[in-house]
């Protein structure tokens, strides 16, 4: 099953017998609070206008629980994840597509959760919000109660330890930017760097300048001079487990597995203990 879906045969699914449930994940990391500008408001942005029946998912509060040890965007209480994805009519037996404003990566983190808990038929809308050519809406719908019940993999999620030990027997991306993988700047969290033994691999050089993912042969080209395969053991991690569910996704559309560490540099560089590692090179 592919991972995304175009706007085009989004189209098409509408007018079918079984449409998808649309689920509207805007959101941006945004350091604008301390600068004291206002952070950005998805569900403001979601009622100026949204997809035709689309429901909108606050990452913050639904796809997370609060910020902790675990980091900015530790996993969300199963069952109140569970709670919020049948308010929005999400069912085990319908399809459902998730998307944004365009950067995709709150729409990965979404992808992720309901791939992860069980969701079996789930993609992302590519380009987001902005490649929807169609009419948009301002009218808030009333899903009817879905079924879906979360049943959280084994396979796909790391944690700490789990990441450090896949770096060094495996390959570990870190999904930033690579001058935070590299420590020369460090805008959110307590210190710079990245996990020792892990691969810079920017999520942002998966797109093309239209968001768009690039296509599959070219991303799989990109993995595999990165180190990856598809037999290997492959994860991820960003600043705290959303770009990083924007690069799990791309590996998917290469055709690569990957887990998801979601409490990433976040969780890691808030525990003095763990080891940091500067510069180009992954040790």
């Amino acid at each position: 099953m592919n991972a995304i879906i175009s706007a085009s045969e989004l189209v098409d699914e509408l007018a079918g017998a079984n449409p998808p449930v649309l689920l509207d994940v805007r959101w941006q990391l945004s350091t604008a609070k301390a600068a004291g500008a206002a952070p950005f408001d998805g569900r403001a942005e979601y009622a100026a206008g949204h997809l035709p029946g689309a429901v909108y998912v606050d990452l913050d509060r639904e796809l997370a629980s609060a910020p902790g040890a675990g980091g900015r965007h530790p996993l969300p209480d199963v069952a109140e994840f569970g709670a919020a994805m049948r308010r929005a009519g999400v069912s085990q037996g319908r399809p459902v597509v998730v998307h944004d404003g365009g950067q995709g990566w709150a729409a990965a983190r979404a992808w992720w959760l309901l791939r992860w808990t069980g969701h079996p038929d789930v993609r992302v809308l590519d380009g987001g919000l902005t490649a929807w050519e169609g009419p948009l809406s301002t009218d808030v719908p009333t899903p009817e109660e879905g079924d879906f019940v979360p049943a959280p993999g084994a396979a796909g999620l790391l944690d700490a330890d789990a990441a450090a030990a896949l770096a060094r027997s495996g390959v570990l991306f870190d999904a930033r930017a690579g001058e935070r993988y590299r420590g020369e700047v460090e805008p959110i969290d307590p210190v710079g760097g990245h996990i020792p033994g892990a691969v810079s691999a920017p999520t942002t050089e998966n797109v093309a300048p239209d968001g768009r993912f690039l296509p599959a042969e070219e991303l799989r080209a990109r993995f595999k001079s990165l180190g990856a395969t598809e037999d290997g053991a492959v994860g991820v991690y960003c600043g705290s487990g959303v770009s990083g569910a924007h690069e799990v996704l791309a590996l998917a559309v290469a055709g690569i597995p990957a887990a998801l560490y979601v409490g990433s540099w976040s969780e890691w560089s808030s525990d003095p203990e763990r080891p940091v590692a500067v510069g180009p090179d992954p040790q």
